[in-house]
């Protein structure tokens, strides 16, 4: 297959191409299926898995190899790009008044960044080499994680993110598929060994078994893809996490490995290091998009966003956040408005809650918030 007509000496060419353009790790794999993927994509979707995330079940079928997306690719580039941080990921979960912000999400939207920057190595290879590209990047269907793993830049580590030797766990992803017919690179071994780090430090335990999630309870799901309410008995387990987790990447020893990113577009921005969490449950929709223009939290959108935010209200055991909650009890979400009902009753007392119930149950129309108010009152549903 790589014999005479194979393209030969363009790898390390396009390795350098793509360091220049912004990318620290470069592999490259087979487009043809490995006779596994897909059938791990299959057994997931069947047990129901993917939750909410309905998209991953409407794209299956092309999803389960790079060559169901495009038939002519006969090679993939992989290529990762670190986005490790400079300081402890973790550090405001111990700040119960402000929010925690997965550490990818507080620079810009790497998805923007690397689709400019793979169409840029993309194109560089058609004029170069004269054959057909396509680039995709996290959102569209492709099984970017075991492709890296083909493709030897790391492998599926226990918490089922890639890790790689020299990065740790703090890698985005990126591919150009191509027509061009280029040697695959050794796949990466796996080096967990007996270390479950990033298992025990899942704040709602959802990495079950090595290897193998629970993503209905995981942090990042919950806070990001889940559309309704946050099960009561997951709320409080999720502290103060308002989009994302870092936990189970950061407890990974490898990263002891990863240098700090030196690179603008995924430098984290000052003002969600730490932000205060009453200054963000005040914001309406309109503040909503300037505070996160540019960044991939504004994809949530502002009644999923102030869900999270009013679930770590109610986790942070401070009463001065209590104004800033009771001023959602009015908003037009009724996502939103259960929410607070839930965060007000975990640091207000009995007695003015019942009397914001008192005042406020008569007039509510949504079943879902009346649940909250009953559940916080010990009502029956049929009370009120």
């Amino acid at each position: 297959m790589y014999g005479e007509g194979a393209v030969t000496g363009i790898k390390e060419a396009i390795r350098e191409k793509a360091q220049t353009a912004g990318f620290d790790a470069t592999g490259f794999a087979m487009a043809a299926d490995d006779g596994t993927s897909g059938a791990h994509l299959a057994a997931f979707l069947a047990r129901g898995l993917h939750g909410d995330m309905g998209w991953m079940a409407r794209t299956a079928e092309r999803r389960a190899s790079p060559q169901a997306l495009w038939a002519e690719a006969r090679s993939v580039v992989v290529l990762g790009a670190s986005y490790a941080p400079a300081n402890n990921p973790l550090a405001s979960l111990d700040r119960r008044d402000c929010a925690t912000v997965s550490v990818y999400a507080r620079g810009r939207d790497y998805h923007n960044v690397l689709k400019k920057r793979l169409k840029g190595l993309a194109r560089w290879m058609a004029e170069t080499y004269a054959c057909d590209v396509k680039v995709f990047v996290d959102t569209a269907p492709v099984m970017e994680k075991p492709l890296a793993a083909r493709a030897g830049i790391g492998w599926q580590g226990k918490h089922t993110n890639l890790v790689s030797r020299r990065f740790g766990s703090w890698l985005f992803l990126g591919e150009v598929f191509t027509t061009l017919d280029i040697a695959p690179d050794t796949p990466a071994t796996d080096l967990c060994g007996t270390c479950d780090r990033c298992r025990d430090a899942c704040p709602t335990d959802a990495l079950v078994e090595p290897y193998r999630i629970e993503p209905r309870r995981c942090v990042s799901y919950l806070t990001i893809e889940h559309k309704g309410s946050v099960a009561p008995e997951l709320r409080a387990a999720m502290g103060n996490r308002i989009y994302g987790c870092d936990d189970c990447l950061a407890a990974c020893p490898w990263n002891k490995f990863a240098a700090p990113t030196e690179d603008d577009a995924y430098l984290p921005r000052d003002e969600l290091a730490a932000p205060r969490l009453a200054e963000l449950a005040r914001l309406d929709d309109a503040g909503f998009r300037r505070l996160f223009a540019g960044s991939p939290i504004k994809r949530t959108g502002r009644d999923r966003f102030l869900r999270n935010v009013l679930n770590a209200i109610g986790n942070s055991d401070d009463t001065s956040l209590a104004d800033a909650a009771r001023e959602c009890l009015g908003d037009d979400s009724p996502m939103v408005r259960g929410m607070a009902v839930w965060a007000l009753s975990r640091i207000l007392d009995r007695s003015p809650m019942e009397r914001l119930g008192n005042r406020l149950m008569a007039d509510e129309t949504d079943a879902g918030v009346r649940a909250e108010w009953q559940a916080v009152l010990g009502l029956n549903a049929d009370s009120g």
